[in-house]
């Protein structure tokens, strides 16, 4: 049995943002690789002249961050042992909750179950961790393990050892998942007439279509390892 870490993320969650899109997404690999994955990570913000402690985000990529960007995502998909899965939600205007009798925070933690649930082996253990958003981040934590537990019958916690709030600038991997997940909402964002988009951020978009030879903006094969997405559609 192998333990493995699940370093969540979510871009433009909120229901009345402004913002047609939103993306749940998530980075897994086995926990005796995290403390090198971690190292190298470190090793290329320093080739770079950045800080360990430096929180890298995709909001902050700028042309003058483009290669290291870059180098970050060669990096994911030149290591085997890092995987990517996320849920694309193309256009929350259509969403209906009433309807369907629940709330916002209902769908949302459905969702969040959806995306993981792919990631899921009965026969091995996870521990799942996501971004401290707010001071709701721990309340978040356990509503989430409830609803995964309960959808998985793990009542005694035997695959989902654990879902925990951590602060993204202090794991190397959570800014990884900060940027893939970005760079997908990006692709599915519908931009106001003549708003500039940052030709830095469509190069690392063009990068990550380059290597996942997916478009970002549709479903990919439900068993796929590597960058496997789902594009949600309301029904």
């Amino acid at each position: 049995m192998t333990t493995y870490n699940i370093y969540c993320d979510e871009s433009c969650h909120l229901e009345h943002d402004g913002i047609n899109d939103m993306v749940l997404g998530a980075i897994w690999c086995p926990q005796e690789k995290i403390r090198g994955i971690n190292k190298r990570i470190q090793e290329i913000k320093s080739q770079h002249g950045i800080g360990p402690s430096v929180e890298l985000k995709w909001t902050k990529l700028s042309p003058a961050m483009e290669l290291l960007y870059a180098d970050l995502i060669n990096y994911f998909f030149d290591n085997q042992d890092l995987h990517f899965r996320c849920l694309v939600v193309p256009n929350k205007s259509v969403l209906d909750h009433e309807r369907f009798s629940q709330t916002h925070n209902d769908w949302y933690y459905k969702m969040y179950f959806d995306m993981l649930k792919v990631i899921f082996n009965p026969r091995e253990e996870y521990e799942v961790y996501i971004d401290i958003k707010d001071t709701h981040s721990h309340s978040r934590a356990q509503k989430l393990k409830e609803v995964c537990s309960n959808t998985l019958y793990d009542f005694s916690g035997n695959i989902i050892r654990r879902i925990q709030p951590i602060r993204s600038h202090e794991v190397q991997l959570m800014q990884l998942v900060d940027i893939l997940i970005g760079a997908v909402c990006y692709q599915n964002r519908i931009f106001p007439d003549g708003f500039a988009k940052s030709s830095a951020k469509l190069d690392i978009i063009d990068l990550i279509k380059k290597r996942s030879c997916y478009r970002l903006t549709k479903s990919t094969l439900y068993r796929e390892e590597k960058f496997n997405i789902l594009v949600w559609e309301a029904r």
